[in-house]
């Protein structure tokens, strides 16, 4: 059986096509996904298998509206960590379930991070939790005009 090279990314036809379906709906049956790129169910299984362990695929996950369980509340919070904080403002970071994502980034800030809040009250025990080692700026979110979606897949050309 021929191995996909999927470490230099290099992704057929077939490979995108089943990732824009899943990307689609992650939940789509393997007996449908064979059927939409015409190739028998064990193929795309093992297709399926490969890309997940190559790390191409790295999870299927649920997509909660934050409005509807109580977190009405957007922010997006800038923290810039005092000389010698960087590491303590990280594990701050990953220890606040308000968080949602993350990024280390270049400029002035270190991280900028999404959060999602019940009101202006819990933004202020969020950031307050950053007080005795960083400086934060936030910006709440009043509209999403491009919500989160992953890159575009493309074939690599051979």
């Amino acid at each position: 059986m021929k191995r996909l090279r999927y470490e230099n990314h290099d992704l057929d036809r077939v490979d995108t096509m089943i990732l824009e379906h899943l990307i689609a709906d992650a939940r789509t049956t393997v007996a449908e996904l064979a059927r939409r790129v015409r190739l028998s169910p064990p193929s795309v299984s093992e297709r399926i298998r490969r890309l997940e362990e190559a790390g191409v695929i790295r999870g299927y996950t649920l997509d909660v509206d934050p409005v509807a369980i109580g977190l009405p509340l957007t922010v997006w919070i800038r923290i810039r960590p005092l000389p010698g904080a960087l590491n303590r403002v990280a594990e701050i970071l990953r220890a606040q379930p308000e968080i949602v994502e993350c990024d280390r980034i270049t400029g002035d800030d270190c991280y900028v991070a999404r959060a999602h809040v019940a009101d202006v009250v819990a933004l202020e025990a969020l950031i307050d939790r950053f007080a005795d080692f960083a400086s934060t700026n936030s910006s709440v979110v009043q509209s999403s005009p491009v919500v989160r979606r992953l890159p575009p897949v493309a074939v690599a050309e051979r």
